[in-house]
């Protein structure tokens, strides 16, 4: 009886007394400025409610979105009401109400997938964190890339994808469990396939086909203290990249003069921009490894840099166990009974180096120190990306070219906490 109350917890909505309407006021010297916001509510059944619950089932909680008020503090200006993604979403199935959870996975798969939209790509995130990204020319096999990037993490995730789904694209999603799709527009045939998936929340937001408009745009980011302060900060924005700036890494020590060797190759960078953009959508401290345009390993989240470079590789290497054993035996690598046939596939990873080879490292901040750099050098990695700006960037620099690889630095971290 104990379990069975346990589970109902996750499928009841908690009654919440948060208002229809909120207003937050800014005054200064010149006046005040007033950012409105609404409830957001769906009807289900004939029930209408907002969010079910918070993070966890027994935390009341609730969806605004903005409709009135324009902010700007010194030279920055919040995004205008009324350009809704996530906050806006409508429900064209849905087993049961939306938790705080599915709204802010499908918000940051939006927050990443807004620097790539020349090319279908899909995000697939759990836990505020992107369990795989992929670019490719079909959106059936960005979004095929993306799930086995990390197919055990991705289980009960979010799916946002840039393009309208097609039937194809979301037979391939029928074929595993997720909690959520998100996409701009659905083709025909795509809600005969879902429908028989009754608890999958299937979201329509039109503005996806217009993300490149949000680039560069920002929002005030609120951050609550236990004692009720409230840190204010305005939403991180990774700086724009062109090809042409990524630049062999330089630095100085001592008087003496330190630089990379060799220049990037037109494929690292597009990796580099790919992984740097994916990067400011994961929480730090972090190190990721992307090649060829799909995530290969996400560390996240971790206190010490050469920790989450371990992170992500040990990932990597356990991912491709995972995706070798799918391909071949239908079977997850953990459950495979044959022993000789898994030590074989183990064997097969670490001669793959993880699928490391010639993969770009891209981290947050900078590395302190060589160590967590020659994490991936010593898999193959062929490229860094990362910020520079440690007192010991050159020992980076000596490493890099040791291994014969090439580095840049973004001059900007990408912290997300």
């Amino acid at each position: 009886m104990a379990n069975q109350a346990n589970r109902k917890q996750y499928s009841r909505i908690l009654d919440e007394d948060f208002p229809r309407e909120l207003t937050i006021g800014l005054r200064d010297e010149r006046g005040e400025q007033q950012l409105v916001y609404e409830k957001v509510v769906w009807t289900i059944d004939k029930d209408t409610r907002g969010l079910r619950y918070g993070e966890n089932p027994d935390q009341p909680a609730a969806l605004y979105r903005l409709v009135n008020g324009n902010l700007t503090l010194g030279e920055l200006s919040s995004i205008q009401p009324g350009r809704y993604l996530a906050s806006e979403a409508e429900l064209l199935q849905s087993g049961k109400h939306p938790g705080k959870i599915n709204i802010t996975d499908v918000d940051n798969a939006l927050n990443i997938l807004r620097y790539f939209t020349d090319s279908p790509a899909a995000v697939i995130v759990k836990h505020n964190n992107p369990c795989g990204a992929a670019l490719d020319g079909s959106l059936e096999t960005a979004y095929r890339k993306a799930l086995m990037a990390d197919r055990i993490a991705a289980f009960g995730g979010a799916v946002v994808v840039n393009r309208p789904l097609d039937p194809a694209t979301a037979g391939a999603i029928c074929e595993s469990y997720c909690e959520v799709v998100a996409a701009p527009e659905f083709e025909a045939g795509v809600m005969e396939l879902f429908a028989k998936k009754k608890n999958l929340r299937v979201m329509r937001i039109g503005n996806i086909s217009r993300l490149q408009q949000y680039v560069g745009a920002r929002v005030l980011d609120f951050k609550s203290l236990m004692d009720g302060g409230i840190v204010l900060q305005w939403s991180f924005m990774p700086k724009p990249i062109l090809p042409e700036e990524l630049k062999p890494a330089e630095s100085e020590y001592k008087g003496h003069s330190y630089s990379v060797r060799r220049a990037p190759t037109a494929a690292e960078k597009q990796d580099m921009i790919f992984g740097w953009y994916l990067e400011s959508g994961i929480t730090s401290n972090s190190v990721i490894y992307v090649k060829d345009g799909v995530s290969v390993g996400i560390g996240t989240g971790e206190q010490d840099r050469v920790g989450v470079a371990e992170i992500a590789r040990d990932k990597a290497y356990r991912k491709l166990e995972d995706r070798i054993c799918w391909e071949r035996h239908a079977t997850p690598f953990a459950l495979l009974e044959n022993s000789s046939v898994k030590e074989a596939i183990r064997d097969e990873v670490r001669t793959l180096h993880g699928g490391l080879e010639g993969a770009v490292m891209v981290s947050d901040a900078f590395f302190p120190f060589r160590d967590g750099a020659e994490v991936g050098l010593k898999e193959g990695v062929s490229a860094i990306i990362q910020p520079g700006g440690s007192l010991r960037d050159f020992e980076t620099i000596e490493a890099v070219n040791e291994y014969g690889a090439t580095m840049v630095y973004t001059g900007q971290r990408s912290f997300r906490h």
